[in-house]
């Protein structure tokens, strides 16, 4: 293997010579191999093994002409670079009309081609997809976003006027995915056609032609070191890293992949200056190393106490991010606080902003004070001072005189009022909100829900309902809009407070009397209006803005923007809230000023207009937000007739925002030609809680220049300012947002924790203080004392002022000339292993990768959500209806690439939904905390999905190291000294228990014997009695009959076959199996029974027929006439070869002869019968059972349930194999009670059939599978009270045992006692058997005993084949039910799986049973009996090395309990943890798959089953998808999220299927193999598979 890999690995391509292949000499590869061991040990540092490894390698890494290796991979990333981005000198001139002009100066999007460029293009397996996901049904999907979507950053502008057809895609078989992950697998990289030629400087251009790209000499370093950590075949090694997505640029930086999973914590340095004491503790080099190592030498114990040879209790523990000991460290004075210039003082200012009202509308009734457009851009209404006035008096008369409830007034002076209204009719909301100041009612602007199941709109509800409101003001048209119930009346919303509805257009408000006056008081504390907000959480809160703030705000805002009277300024902005209603509704009145409101609807389909209002108006200021902007220069070429030369500032609102910047500058590029003036443009940073707290003044105030600052990301990502010189990929390039607002005093304090003043190079959470912030949230006094009364202090914890301060939210620092700078906000903050990046620069990043063919420009989400304690980054985009999945999925991998370039972090999920799906924030915009949300409900429903778990889970624990073994001596010795008795136990000594009925029967050695005699002593008695489908008896047989009928079918047998012959009984459930199964015991032949064919199903049913058929050598077959036609029919000849048969009779009509003379075996020793099932791991496998294990298995039941002939019991099971076969064919004849045996296939079509016989035949012990009991609890939970009318009455029930091979689910029993409680079943009823190929009954609960006891040990303890009880509900736990009691005769004991010593109480370890009725050995045809001999007949290594033990395959521990058994002493209760064969070895820990399965299932309510299997190292979760196959893909992430959370394991694909493909075989066991292969042959016809990187 290793020589073919590393020949494949190395054929490389140097630049000028041809491909040369060659192999490591052996002796190099053991070096290295050792190397490698040395280093994952800890006898070796990291940079030592690199230097001993680069040693080794040096003579096989060509040199290129004397070059260093280590700089010839620069040179190629240049020229590549260079070739892919011919056109990055002509990008300037085309950039005008791209339609990516907002989120990227061109350096951004350079930066990113770079980036990618970096990458050779790597293929990523695709994931393979149903046709009928892709080809979405719904309409909305098929056409472009319709353009409300258009969000704060999208650009569809041209209305398109038809429907995009979305063709259907083509349905990709999936690249045969074994190919593809031996190639991950061997770390070669793979060149997809698009690379395939690379072009090297000479000009020449080779052609790659192998599957293997051209490696240059450091990756060819690399590739020695991927092939070294394979070839050493460590079975506890870490999966490779799949994902090798940096190429590093020096030799020495290149760990061999599987190592880099292994121990070595990302960047740690190990050269450090810094001691470490015995736990850890990091010490100063001052102290004196003598003193350090007495120290260290007092710490440690002499020698480790004894219990630590044998008790290994090593707890998982994530790995804590280490800080990178080079990450810059902010080196700055402590920053001083900033002042904004003194708030002048204005003789004639009015007292509060009704008063300014009062006084324009009197004085200057004709002024213009805000004109209406429509959506053509023409104006509607304009509003003068005088209108507004009057109509505001109007309004507040009305509010406060005419509304009331039983003749008290409806609203009194400082009660809350809702505003309901649309964002094209300006004027009605400012007649609305100026007429409830003048009331003094407190105006409460919110957005109008369009819909009952707005995103978010159940938030606004809760808003509404905290702050106590009853009224709602609207609209005409607005109200006639709204979702109405059936009484007419406005709907109520969900989680709204009822609301009354007032309309306030003129024909509701009445005019006031002459002497009525509205109070007009001075601007106090009191609230003057609420402004809502959405947290980053989802959730939202009030802000209260008092009269005084209100006031002081907008005299600021004159201040900083020099207004003066009767300007005329044009707004963009949502007029409800933040600088909308700032500058537009309330600045504007105080100043007389005329507000121009563009609504939003015109703006998408005219995105000039606010510039061509700007012209007609000749308005001095415009408010936009840099969207707009974006948005008119992609419509500029239609207009040359226009000038902005009129205005003096244009606004940016969202100068905080860092790619305002990008705008900024192409829209100055663009429209300096058209009278813009540079100095012009004044981007500002506000917050809702803040309110404007910096904005750069207009020119004529005589600042500083504007200043630019191009940081460092690497150092911002450390809360660090550092100005980039070198790097020139990962730089964020930012503008100031100007000087603090006058009258302010503005900190920076540190974002978690005390907030202590940052230094001047850090950055933080900017802080104001001033009397023109908000006051509170409404209602909320714990988050308004930590958001409005902050008080920053100095790093000694003196507080640096004594007014309190407000946080704004925003991030940034001060920097030179005074400026303000703004590098995110705390909503976008994403701390992924404490590093920290901004949602909105991913989105950049993201964006920068030539998004527009795929997804819409601006539709894009980036949150975090946080798995496995640590923040993960999710990316979801909205994806254009007309792209193709591979382009889209091209499109995703480079987006992740582009991401890791430039902000050296993973993105953990990237997900494309289709268009117009994600919910949308009211004016455009993404609601991100809603789709978040959507996310982790699994309701986002994407159309493609990515997940790189792999890359970016990097806190996982280390994989664990098998501790070296410790001597079996040491172990008594350890467990003797801390009183561990071994774990050993058994069930009664059958010889006392020997009864006088039993003695009489001793020479009955031979089942066979039993049968004759009872047909002799009780000829009549009633053995069984078979039931149909309806209840009813479908045949009986007495000790007579069954005798007679086992009589013919020997003498059928005696002539045509020879002693000892293997005969195959192929039967329904039912009387004919038991009588030829004695039939043949009489002839002396051996029977092995068969479950017959599906008639409907013979693919697959009949192969295993012909397989057991041929495998236990049965020289015939004895069948019914039905089943004999079946084997031999046309069907059947297109599933096995139906000439190969052996002879086939069918015993229907048998001639009635009295046997010459029963056969007589020699010894109890002989063969029996054949017992053959198909193990859950796929594996056919045939026990041999003795006539003395036979009767002995008999007995053991016999005195465990105390069955005697006047019993009955029920039986529920297949009679094929195990002890199913045991209690339906030979139980009966040894104990003479009468069995009830239900064939399980009844219940598909009546499933109360087995309950109502067990209530019918008041029986008092009954069996059944997990499979029956599944069908009661689904399929009659619904119908208790049916059957109670029926009579069903369960309390004749002592004990329901549930007949298995695995560990007893808890789930199921327990809400099968619960369902049918109600019908009288005792909640102690219900146990489980156990059994297992060596012995298949080793455990039965019985009639006599304690109840089965249930404990819980901790889930992660286990994975370390380790017990450790824990209390019920705590972290991790996980209930293990006893599995009954263990029969007479069987001892058991815990044995060490490699040791194969004895292991002490509640230690985990194999079960070994020793008992009478063991099966012999398997009977296999391969001749392998050498292989399982130790199965059937092992010895323990130390201990009691004289009796012999069958293995029995099943991890689980003995526990000594409280309760006493029968015979009066303690009892010792046997668990069992599940099948070794079943186990997957992960990360050097043991898992049992249902452990992953439990927590998988629950994790969406979709997931109907779900099996996980191994393959190649990497962990294959397939779910059943029980729902719409929309839900698909949202799997893929909750699938990964619950595994890492709960077992520490990533998840390598997710398998989404239809119901009922995950194989269950007859005991209702997982056939996870049988899966595995399906899934490895391509027969599972998936839904999706997708491939986690």
């Amino acid at each position: 293997m290793a020589e073919r890999t590393s020949a494949g690995l190395l054929t490389m391509m140097m630049e000028p010579t041809p491909a040369v292949a060659m192999t490591l000499p052996a002796e190099v590869r053991e070096k290295l191999a050792e190397l490698e061991l040395e280093l994952s040990e800890g006898d070796i540092t990291q940079k030592g093994y690199e230097k001993k490894r680069g040693k080794l390698l040096a003579p096989y890494i060509p040199q290129i002409q004397g070059v260093d290796p280590s700089l010839q991979i620069d040179n190629r990333i240049q020229a590549s670079s260079q070739a892919v981005i011919p056109g990055s000198k002509h990008n300037k001139s085309r950039a005008a009309n791209t339609r990516d002009e907002r989120f990227r100066s061109d350096l951004h999007t350079e930066a990113v081609q770079a980036a990618l460029a970096k990458y050779k293009e790597r293929k990523m397996p695709m994931p393979s997809k149903r046709r009928s996901v892709l080809v979405q049904s719904s309409v909305e999907a098929c056409t472009p976003p319709d353009t409300s979507s258009a969000s704060e950053d999208e650009g569809s502008l041209r209305r398109q006027g038809r429907l995009a057809t979305s063709t259907p895609y083509q349905g990709h078989g999936h690249p045969a995915v074994e190919h593809w992950f031996n190639r991950v697998i061997q770390g070669s990289s793979t060149s997809s056609s698009a690379s395939s030629t690379s072009s090297h400087p000479g000009g020449r251009s080779v052609t790659n032609t192998t599957a293997h790209a051209a490696l240059n000499a450091n990756a060819t370093a690399t590739a020695l070191a991927d092939l070294m950590a394979h070839t050493q075949l460590d079975n506890h090694s870490a999966p490779p890293d799949v994902t090798g997505l940096s190429e590093n640029s020096s030799v020495h930086a290149e760990r061999p992949q599987v190592a880099s999973v292994r121990s070595i914590s990302r960047g740690y340095n190990y050269n450090t200056k810094v001691m470490e004491t015995a736990d850890g503790v990091p010490v100063n080099s001052r102290v004196s190393s003598k003193i350090q190592q007495l120290l260290n030498t007092l710490k440690r114990p002499k020698r480790p106490p004894l219990r630590e040879f044998f008790l290994d209790d090593f707890e998982e523990l994530l790995d804590v991010q280490q800080p990178d000991p080079n990450q810059p460290k902010p080196e700055g004075q402590l920053m001083s606080p900033l002042e904004g210039e003194p708030l002048g003082v204005v003789t004639n200012w009015p007292p509060s902003l009704p008063a300014a009202l009062q006084r324009w509308g009197m004085t200057q009734p004709k002024s213009p004070c805000l004109t209406a457009l429509d959506n053509a851009g023409k104006p509607v209404y304009t509003l003068t001072y005088g209108k507004l006035w009057t109509r505001c008096q109007k309004l507040a008369y009305t509010l406060l005189n005419k509304l009331s409830t039983r003749n008290e007034p409806l609203l009194m002076p400082g009660d809350r009022v809702a505003l309901v209204f649309p964002n094209n009719d300006p004027v009605m909301f400012m007649v609305a909100f100026y007429g409830c100041l003048l009331a003094e009612l407190v105006p409460v602007p919110i957005e109008v829900p369009l819909t009952r199941k707005d995103a978010g709109s159940q938030q606004i509800g809760f808003l509404l309902g905290s702050c106590g409101v009853t009224l709602a003001l609207t609209t005409d048209a607005c109200q006639k809009g709204l979702p109405k119930a059936q009484t007419g009346e406005v709907a109520t919303f969900k989680g709204w407070p009822r609301l009354l509805w007032f309309v306030t257009d003129g024909k509701h408000v009445v005019k006031p009397p002459k002497d009525w006056h509205p109070p007009m008081r001075e601007a106090s504390n009191d609230i003057a209006y609420i402004e809502y907000k959405t947290s980053k959480e989802g959730s939202t809160m009030g802000i209260t803005v008092s009269h005084s703030a209100m006031l002081a705000h907008c005299h600021a805002l004159t201040q900083a923007c020099g207004y003066t009277e009767a300007e005329t300024i044009t707004n963009v902005l949502d007029f409800k809230r933040e600088a909308g209603l700032w500058h537009g509704v309330l600045a504007s009145v105080m100043n007389r000023m005329h507000v121009i409101s563009i609504p939003y609807s015109l703006m998408k389909v005219n995105p000039l207009s606010w510039i061509q209002k700007v012209h007609t108006y000749k308005a001095q200021v415009a408010v936009v937000k840099s969207r707009d902007m974006h948005w008119s220069l992609l419509a500029q070429r239609d207009q040359r007739d226009i000038s902005l030369s009129s205005l003096r500032m244009l606004i940016v609102a969202d100068g905080a925002n860092p790619w305002s910047i990008s705008s900024c500058d192409a829209f100055l590029n663009v429209f300096q030609a058209r009278g813009l003036r540079p100095e012009v443009i004044c981007p500002c940073a506000s917050t809702s809680e803040a309110m404007t707290v910096a904005i750069r003044r207009p020119p004529e105030m005589g600042v500083p220049p504007p200043g630019k600052a191009v940081l460092s990301m690497g150092g911002l990502s450390h809360s660090v300012i550092r100005v980039d010189t070198e790097e020139k990929l990962s730089v964020l390039t930012v503008q100031d947002v100007g000087q603090v607002m006058p009258g302010a005093l503005v900190c920076v304090v540190r974002v978690e924790g005390t907030p202590y003043l940052c230094q001047t190079d850090e950055v933080g959470e900017i802080c104001i203080s001033s009397g023109t912030t908000g006051v509170a949230y409404y209602g909320l006094p714990g988050m308004t004392k930590n958001i409005f009364e902050t008080i920053p202090v100095t790093l000694s914890g003196v507080p640096i002022s004594d007014r309190s301060f407000t946080r704004t939210s925003l991030l940034g620092f001060i920097g030179p000339d005074s400026l303000v700078f703004v590098v995110g906000k705390m909503d976008g903050l994403m701390v992924v292993s404490g590093r920290r990046h901004n949602a909105d620069d991913v989105v950049a990043t993201a964006l920068a990768v030539e998004p527009m063919k795929f997804v819409y420009r601006g539709r894009i989400a980036v949150f975090s959500v946080s798995v496995l304690r640590d923040e993960r980054i999710v990316v979801v985009a909205e994806q254009r209806p007309d792209a193709s999945e591979e382009d889209s999925f091209q499109w995703m991998s480079r987006v992740l690439q582009a991401i890791d370039s430039i902000h050296q972090v993973g993105v953990y999920c990237l997900a494309l939904v289709p268009a117009n799906t994600l919910p949308k924030a009211p004016l455009g915009g993404i609601h991100i905390s809603e789709t978040k949300q959507r996310f982790l409900e699994g309701a986002l429903h994407p159309c493609n999905v990515l997940m790189c778990p792999h890359t970016c889970v990097t806190n996982l624990p280390k994989p664990r190291q098998k501790q070296p073994e410790v001597g079996p001596a040491s172990m008594i010795v350890g467990n003797l000294v801390a009183g561990k008795r071994i774990a050993q136990a058994c069930g009664r000594d059958v010889a006392q228990l020997e009864d006088n009925d039993q003695a009489r029967k001793t020479q009955f050695l031979y089942i066979q014997d039993v049968l004759q005699w009872r047909a002799q002593a009780t000829p009549d008695h009633p053995l069984f009695l078979v039931l149909n489908a309806k209840g009813t008896v479908a045949s009986t047989a007495s000790c007579l009959q069954l005798h007679k009928r086992a009589e013919r079918v020997a003498v059928a047998l005696m002539g045509r076959l020879n002693t000892g012959d293997h005969v195959a009984l192929v039967y329904p459930p039912g009387i004919d199996l038991i009588a030829t199964f004695y039939g043949c015991l009489y002839a002396g032949c051996v029977p092995v029974t068969v479950r017959p064919p599906h008639p409907q199903n013979l693919a697959t049913t009949l192969p295993t027929v012909k397989m057991i058929v041929e495998v236990s050598k049965s020289v015939c077959i004895l069948t019914t006439q039905a089943i004999m036609k079946l084997l031999k029919s046309k069907e059947a000849a297109a599933a096995v070869d139906i000439k190969s048969w052996p002879m086939v009779l069918d015993t229907d009509d048998l001639p009635r002869k009295k046997s010459p003379q029963m056969y007589k075996p020699p010894t109890p020793e002989m063969l029996a019968y054949l017992d053959f099932s198909v193990s859950t791991t796929g594996i056919l496998a045939g026990v041999k059972m003795s006539h003395a294990a036979t009767s002995a298995l008999c007995r053991s039941i016999k005195l465990q349930c105390e069955l005697y002939p006047s019993r009955q019991i029920a039986i529920c099971l297949d009679p094929y194999c195990g002890l199913g076969f045991a209690l339906w064919c030979l139980c009966s004849v040894y104990s003479g009670h009468q069995s009830i045996l239900v064939p399980p296939l009844e219940l598909e079509s009546n499933a109360s059939l087995w309950l109502a016989a067990v209530s019918q035949y008041k029986v008092r012990v009954t069996f059944c599978s997990y499979s029956v009991m599944e069908m009661c609890t689904k399929g009659l939970g619904s119908q208790t009270e049916a059957l109670r009318l029926r009579n069903v009455n369960l309390s004749c029930v002592r004990t329901c045992m549930v007949v298995a091979e695995e560990r007893p689910r808890i789930a199921l029993t327990q809400s099968f006692s619960k369902i049918f409680k109600d019908l009288g079943l005792s909640p102690r009823a219900v146990s489980t058997t156990f059994g297992c190929r060596v012995n298949v009954a080793i455990c039965l609960q019985g009639t006599a005993g304690p109840d089965p006891t249930t404990v819980y040990v901790d889930m992660r303890a286990l994975r370390h084949d380790r017990v450790r009880l824990v209390e019920r509900g705590s972290p991790h736990s996980l209930p293990l039910m006893e599995s009954g009691k263990i029969l007479p005769g069987v001892k058991v004991i815990i044995a060490n799986t490699e040791t194969k010593g004895p292991l002490g109480d509640s230690h985990l370890g194999e079960v070994w049973v020793s008992s009478p009725h063991n099966a012999t050995g398997y009977y296999t045809v391969y001749g392998e009996e050498a292989l399982h001999a130790d199965h059937f007949s092992t010895k323990l290594s130390f201990g009691d090395t004289q009796t012999v033990w069958a293995r029995t395959g099943y991890l689980g521990f003995l526990r000594r309990t409280e309760l006493t058994d029968a015979s009066g002493e303690r009892h010792d209760a046997l668990y069992v943890v599940g099948s070794l064969d079943e186990t997957l070895e992960l990360r050097g820990m043991r898992y049992h798959p249902i452990d992953i399965e439990t927590s998988v299932i629950r994790s969406h309510k979709s997931i109907a089953e779900c099996a996980v299997f191994t393959w190649t190292n990497l962990l294959v979760v397939v779910v059943e998808l029980e729902g719409s196959e929309q839900e698909a893909l949202d799997l893929v992430a909750l699938v990964t999220n619950v595994v890492l959370e709960e077992h520490y394991l990533i998840v390598g694909v997710v398998v989404v299927v239809d119901p009922g493909v995950i194989p269950i075989n007859s005991r209702g066991e997982k056939q996870r193999m049988h899966l595995r292969d399906g899934f490895l042959a391509d027969q599972l016809d998936p839904i999706y598979v997708a491939y986690n990187m």
